[in-house]
């Protein structure tokens, strides 16, 4: 058949064609595929292109941000996954491609990886720090079990807590505690608990199941949820084994639903018990507080000041009277004591008057108010005042003469 007598197509038709034939075929409208990643990049719009391949081909794929939001770990280069996501053709490269809206990791290390990741990065932030968790109320007036209302966990917490605690009021907040949309559930279940002022304590959790039933529990959502909570919360998720990420953010883990009950709350019984020891306890103690008073006023009914009260005066008396005496003959050797200290004193200071020098004779000269104590400072015509034993004479001087004693 020659060229002329087929119909001539554009690039444009050709791949419109196929990528509806590739439509059309529900096989291809959603697939698991199996593959390596390779070639992967996340570019700044938030589109994620990479391919998958194994030992004889690769696809091309691209997993657009609305989608890649919701991973749970981040893809790298070697990373075995398994993608859900339909093929379709790109019209203007002729190419096809898988247009991914679901990627997980191949086997149960998928989520080991999403738990450690968010497990780290949580604990960087500081939501598992112990100094954040709140203590538990020693007698809750009422609490909120925020989980299934169909499971056996709940009807095993509300049986514990009115056997051991019946005074408590339970509040049973139905969600979700499995699949998609569980996490986001939970979260807004504690959120909205906390908006009511008559909540002490909160329970989250469920019975136990395999690790993907109680990953829940182990999304970003609810650990946030709660970090916020200012109602102290209890993380009951599972059995002993299991561990989720919630245990760590809560303000207490517990290793079952039932244990939960049993640390929320105390029990009636010991209670009544410890406060009928300390009834015992406070009588003996009220007891002998009675006997020590007695005991004591006894002995004061017995003591002289009450047999005799005028004796205790008289007693009194004479002990002033005592110390009145004491006290006189300490004053009287005080004054003593210190005349002759005065006498001394005044002994050393008549001794260095200069009145005593000027009676032997000697003469003080002053002038202009000032001790005159060498010829240079008087010159002749001065007035000097000289002062002798027994009076003052107003000298004017004729004359000088320096004179050097020996």
């Amino acid at each position: 058949m020659s060229g002329a007598q087929l119909p001539v197509y554009s690039v444009s038709q050709v791949n419109g064609y196929l990528k509806e034939l590739v439509d059309s075929d529900p096989l291809l409208r959603g697939l698991l595929v199996r593959g390596e990643v390779s070639n992967y990049k996340c570019y700044p719009s938030g589109h994620h292109y990479f391919s998958l391949k194994d030992e004889q081909g690769s696809i091309r794929c691209v997993m657009f941000r609305g989608d890649a939001s919701r991973l749970r770990f981040r893809p790298a280069n070697g990373m075995l996954v398994i993608a859900y996501g339909r093929v379709a053709v790109y019209p203007r490269d002729g190419q096809y491609q898988l247009y991914c809206s679901q990627l997980m990791e191949d086997g149960r290390g998928a989520l080991d990886r999403a738990f450690e990741e968010l497990k780290q990065k949580l604990e960087a932030q500081g939501l598992f720090d112990p100094d954040k968790k709140q203590p538990l109320p020693a007698y809750p007036g009422r609490i909120a079990l925020v989980t299934s209302p169909a499971g056996a966990a709940v009807r095993d917490m509300i049986r514990i807590l009115r056997q051991r605690w019946p005074m408590a009021g339970v509040l049973v907040v139905p969600v979700r505690v499995q699949g998609e949309g569980a996490a986001e559930e939970v979260a807004a279940a504690l959120d909205l608990v906390n908006q009511r002022t008559d909540i002490d304590l909160i329970i989250t959790g469920r019975g136990g199941g395999s690790r993907e039933d109680l990953w829940a529990f182990n999304e970003e959502p609810v650990a946030r949820a709660i970090a916020r909570s200012h109602i102290p919360v209890i993380s009951a998720v599972g059995h002993e084994p299991d561990v989720t990420i919630s245990d760590y953010v809560a303000d207490v883990r517990a290793s079952t639903p039932s244990n939960a009950a049993e640390l929320a709350v105390p029990d009636a019984r010991q209670e009544a018990q410890r406060l009928e020891g300390l009834t015992v306890r406070l009588r003996q103690a009220m007891e002998a507080q009675v006997q020590l008073r007695r005991r004591e006023l006894l002995r004061l009914q017995q003591s002289r000041v009450l047999r005799n009260p005028v004796a205790v005066v008289d007693d009194q008396r004479m002990r002033l009277d005592g110390m009145q005496h004491r006290l006189a003959l300490a004053l009287e050797r005080t004054l003593r004591q210190g005349r002759v200290e005065l006498a001394g004193l005044a002994g050393s200071l008549d001794a260095m008057s200069p009145l005593k020098v000027l009676g032997r004779g000697y003469a003080i000269a002053r002038h202009q108010n000032q001790t005159v104590t060498t010829v240079h400072q008087i010159s002749t015509g001065d007035d000097v005042d000289v002062m002798v034993a027994d009076g003052v004479l107003h000298c004017r001087v004729e004359d000088k003469e320096e004179q050097q004693w020996q």
